[in-house]
Order: C-alpha cells, then structure tokens, then sequence
C-alpha cells in the first residue's frame, strides 16, 4: 500500500539536501522519524547542564559591556 504527502517545494528541496544518494525518499523519512530517547532530543537542542545558563547570561553580559565601551572612545 502506498500513502502520498503533500509537501511545499522548500521542504523537497530540504529533504533533497540531506538525502542520500542511495536512498529513496520513503528511507529518508523512516530514518529521520527515528524515536529519539529524552536525552537525544536534549542533546540536539543545545540544552545545557547545570551552571550552563548562568555562564551564558555572564558571557552576554561582558559582550554587551564591551560593546559599550567601544563606543565611549
């Protein structure tokens, strides 16, 4: 049995992008919609460990105030 999906000429030419050569687009869908465990997806969110958000919220803070002195010159 065969299903057909409809999807925008952007989304094909994303799904070409990552496609491999030898594979068709039902193998490209079946791996993409692997079941991912909590930690994978976190993994590939950029989620951090402790003391992460902290450090970015310090190093933004010194760009931001570098930034300022820049322009006091």
């Amino acid at each position: 049995m065969t299903t057909s999906i409809r999807i925008s000429e952007e989304t094909k030419r994303k799904l070409e992008a990552v496609k491999r050569d030898d594979e068709t687009f039902d193998e490209l869908l079946g791996r993409l919609a692997v079941t991912r465990s909590e930690s994978d997806v976190r993994e590939m969110a950029g989620f951090g460990g402790p003391g992460v958000a902290e450090g970015m919220k310090e190093a933004r803070e010194d760009l931001n105030g570098s930034g300022n002195e820049a322009d006091d010159s």
